[in-house]
């Protein structure tokens, strides 16, 4: 039996995180919807949208795979109260598919999409951070399905709906929309120390011009 974690340890680890949160230990499974069976043969990386050269870019599964991988150790906050601290993450960069498919100079926003039309948009500052990754190992060990195999985006400085499972691509906006949670009612920017959970929260500036 472990031995009880001393008050200084508790308050260490509770300073770390944002506020409302609690410490996970584990990683739970939170998804919405089935989880998808992934089929190597038919499964396609997309850049589109405002591209700086008006071109889809497109990478298959092997493709992808061999694209220059990096590690990134990053809290995980869940908008429903729960992080996990210092896991480590690997996989490509965001900032490594920015530079192998630019985006036209008036791009502000992305739209990251995921299987069954699930998406979320982000400011592309956000995007464009270097600790911004698409995810496909965690803690040296492939993702399994339910938390986002073949490949999920991990945007550390947001809540995690910011970073969608089962990633199959990403659109570059010239201007600001919202994706499927940010449709439903929640923030639409996400930053987890501003703890902006919810739409109503939203001020002015936060989210994408009527």
């Amino acid at each position: 039996m472990g031995q009880p974690e001393s008050r200084e340890h508790r308050a260490s680890e509770q300073s770390e995180l944002p506020p409302g949160q609690r410490l996970q230990r584990g990683w739970p499974v939170t998804h919405y919807g089935p989880v998808p069976k992934f089929k190597p043969d038919r499964w396609e990386f997309r850049v589109f949208g405002a591209t700086a050269d008006g071109e889809k870019h497109c990478w298959n599964h092997q493709e992808f795979s061999v694209l220059p991988f990096a590690s990134v150790v990053a809290d995980l906050h869940c908008v429903t109260k729960f992080s996990m601290l210092g896991a480590e993450w690997g996989g490509v960069l965001a900032r490594t598919v920015l530079e192998l498919a630019p985006p036209a100079p008036n791009v502000t926003h992305v739209m990251v999409w995921a299987e069954y039309g699930f998406s979320s948009n982000l400011r592309l500052s956000d995007f464009a951070s270097d600790r911004t990754l698409f995810a496909t190992h965690k803690g040296g060990e492939l993702l399994t399905a339910e938390h986002g195999f073949p490949l999920r985006l991990v945007v550390p400085h947001l809540y995690a709906w910011k970073g969608p499972k089962w990633v199959r691509g990403v659109e570059y906006m010239t201007a600001d929309r919202r994706g499927f949670w940010e449709e439903r009612g929640y923030h639409n920017i996400g930053d987890p120390w501003s703890e902006q959970r919810y739409s109503y929260q939203e001020g002015p500036g936060d989210g994408p011009e009527l």
